[in-house]
């Protein structure tokens, strides 16, 4: 008999969102999880079931039973050649990584994180980038369903195809998946070649770039034209990289939370930035002296000093005069304040030049999230990424009081037939934003919020269902011509709304 825990407080990751489910239940075999739903009918209670909870919103949350699924967390089956691989739905992609490796398998394309459990991977529609990909649930080969009346349902491309297409996209609404097929591909190395470049080239050559890589992305950092190209594609060069901790960690990481939870606190206060440009200039300085001494040349002799001359003739220039007048230059010449300089300072110091890693594809796909963060994604039509973007960055430059953090990331993602994949009948482009949370503490983003959702529902974007938005039924009706019909599959396997949450019912209702 399945025993429940009373009293158990459930938070997603960032700890933007939780809930105190009346009954906290963690199975171990199907037939714990049909009690669960048995003792749900009888009382009248609804079901949410968790994995690991990284979704930046409230489509976990519940009042009443919660079931976890990380103990059932097996690798079931590996078939060397069909190349696939069933697995439990609460296995975590970090433990299926090695299960692969060891039998030479891998996933064609993975998110940012693998702290996720499959079953949540594939009903939250979560992505990564490139064209010629589709998102993750595009890997499912198969999967088995627990509906609300304990019935186990086999789906695939050749059973229950309808239900297939329907539950690949989930949402939790459809039952409990139990296991998942997964298709992969021969093991393979990616190189990850990242440099710097602005927003106007790449939005001018995105065909030529999207050509260029097969998993092509950019990070742009608002307030500014900068932007990060990254290409990754396979290889077969030894494992390399360029991590390292004082400029990942003490610099990308505590040196960055910490100016971000100052931007909030001093606003406009003069002196305060004043005295982060010294401290920012000190650290410029200190680089520089160090390549003179490697390279044994006089300091004044540095060429990034030569370049610059005096400050006075290097604010006289009329081109962009770099990064040392970013740090002496009154900060009042910059918009909106300490976050645009930070963006821009952030820039020069750890995107502005070529890097190169090599490793196993999902070293490379994947990568340690640091900050606490309110996340937005939509999903737009390729064709319209200049446009949306151009649009986001008007919008920026006409209000300068909204603030943007770095960065806005942008990824692309093939068309499928998923009823509610945000990639359905259409090649996508991902607009992902980002308001950290220095030190746990909010900061205001609901301005930039609401303009980011107009400019994406005005090119024709659809919301990556794991993150927070508020969008409504009406607005999914209009955005997904499959809406309809996955809605009466959801009716039909479960008519009394047992799997639904507040998060859902918007949606629905």
């Amino acid at each position: 008999m399945v025993h429940g825990h009373k009293g158990v407080k459930f938070q997603n990751w960032a700890k933007t969102y939780g809930c105190c489910p009346e009954m906290y239940y963690q199975p171990t075999s199907v037939e714990e999880i049909r009690e669960v739903l048995t003792l749900a009918r009888q009382q009248n209670k609804r079901v949410k079931v968790v994995g690991g909870g990284h979704s930046p919103s409230d489509i976990a949350c519940t009042d009443g039973f919660m079931i976890h699924m990380g103990k059932m967390n097996h690798v079931l089956q590996v078939d060397k050649e069909k190349k696939q691989v069933t697995v439990e739905a609460g296995v975590l992609l970090a433990d299926l990584h090695p299960v692969l490796e060891k039998h030479g398998l891998a996933l064609s394309n993975l998110g940012a994180v693998s702290d996720v459990t499959a079953a949540g991977v594939i009903g939250s529609g979560t992505h990564n980038t490139g064209i010629r990909h589709g998102i993750l649930a595009t890997q499912v080969a198969a999967l088995t369903l627990l509906t609300a009346d304990g019935t186990i349902l086999e789906c695939s491309e050749s059973s229950n195809a309808e239900l297939f297409q329907a539950a690949r996209v989930h949402l939790g609404c459809l039952g409990v998946i139990l296991t998942i097929t997964l298709q992969c591909v021969p093991q393979f190395h990616l190189q990850e070649t990242s440099f710097p470049s602005t927003l106007r080239e790449v939005l001018d050559n995105l065909d030529s770039h999207l050509k260029k890589s097969e998993y092509f992305r950019f990070l742009w950092f608002p307030h500014s034209e900068n932007v990060s190209v990254i290409y990754q594609d396979h290889t077969n060069k030894p494992p390399s990289s360029s991590a390292n901790w004082f400029w990942d960690y003490a610099i990308g990481f505590y040196l960055l939370e910490f100016l971000l939870w100052v931007s909030q606190r001093c606003g406009d206060n003069r002196t305060l930035k004043n005295w982060l440009v010294f401290v920012s200039v000190c650290m410029w300085l200190r680089n520089v002296a160090t390549s003179c001494l490697i390279q044994r040349v006089p300091i004044s002799e540095h060429p990034k000093l030569r370049k610059f001359g005096t400050v006075e003739e290097a604010q006289a220039m009329d081109s962009d005069p770099g990064p040392l007048i970013y740090l002496l230059c009154d900060f009042s010449t910059f918009l909106p304040g300490l976050v645009g300089w930070i963006n821009r300072f952030f820039f020069w110091l750890l995107f502005n030049r070529k890097k190169e890693n090599s490793n196993l594809s999902h070293k490379i796909f994947t990568y340690e999230c640091r900050f606490k963060q309110h996340v937005q994604d939509w999903a737009i039509p390729r064709e319209k990424t200049k446009e949306a973007l151009l649009e986001l960055k008007a919008m920026l430059e006409a209000h300068p009081k909204v603030v943007a953090h770095y960065p806005v990331e942008v990824r692309f993602a093939r068309g499928d037939g998923i009823l509610l994949s945000p990639c359905f009948r259409r090649d996508s482009c991902y607009v992902n934003i980002i308001m950290y949370r220095p030190y746990g503490k909010d900061v205001p983003r609901l301005d930039y919020w609401l303009a980011y959702e107009t400019i994406m529902k005005k090119v024709g974007g659809r919301p990556h269902w794991a993150k927070a938005h508020n969008c409504t039924r009406k607005d999914f009706e209009k955005m997904y011509p499959a809406f309809p019909k996955f809605c009466a599959i959801r009716e039909q396997l479960d008519p009394t709304g047992m799997f639904l949450n507040a998060y859902l019912e918007k949606v629905f209702y």
